[in-house]
């Protein structure tokens, strides 16, 4: 799925670049007053083939205008217009997690390894480490190349240093060896753990 989702959205987003990047040239090639035998065979009725001339008519600009709910709509489109724009553009700047994680099986065709599996046994092995209170894991990048996230909350008396050595050469280091891969690289984020403070008698 996560495949096809990624498919979907680079054939909206090059259909997007072909409309925008087309409708662009015929108006910079219509605009520039070019002789008829340059005008790429643009009918007669198109809009943009000489310029000066305007997509809409100023009576066609101005027919809603003079009513009451004209302008509250016209803002709260381009509002949501500009919203949706902004959604879409974080989605393509997120990075999403890895769901599935192409193991070498040896037979040349390899297997595929659950993300959420591989993340719920480094998940079990970051907090079974001294000093380490909780752990979150995300597994992202691509395929064949993985990249590891960590969050640890860390315990009052933990070692921080300590926790971060015991993580790379366990727990990274056995999530590696079992799927086969040659590197994983980590992004380890520490935090303290708010605790109460203890009354000494």
């Amino acid at each position: 799925m996560p495949t096809a989702r990624r498919t979907v959205n680079r054939v909206l987003l090059g259909l997007a670049g072909v409309v925008l990047l087309g409708t662009g040239g015929l108006v910079l090639f219509g605009g520039l007053g070019l002789p008829a035998k340059w005008q790429l065979g643009l009918p007669a009725h198109w809009p943009w083939s000489r310029p000066g001339v305007v997509l809409l008519s100023a009576r066609q600009r101005t027919r809603w205008t003079d009513q009451g709910w004209w302008w509250p709509v016209v803002i709260a489109a381009l509002a949501v217009f500009v919203l949706l724009m902004l959604w879409w553009l974080l989605a393509q700047l997120r990075r999403h997690r890895r769901d599935e994680i192409l193991v070498d099986s040896g037979d040349g065709e390899g297997a595929l390894l659950r993300g959420r599996a591989l993340e719920g046994v480094l998940v079990a092995e970051a907090e079974a480490l001294d000093g380490v209170d909780r752990a979150g894991v995300l597994l992202t990048g691509r395929r064949t190349e993985p990249q590891l996230r960590a969050l640890l909350a860390l315990a009052p008396h933990a070692d921080p240093g300590g926790v971060l050595l015991r993580l790379s050469d366990e727990a990274v280091a056995h999530a590696r060896r079992s799927a086969g891969l040659d590197h994983l690289p980590a992004d380890v984020r520490l935090r303290a753990v708010k605790h109460r403070a203890e009354r000494v008698s």
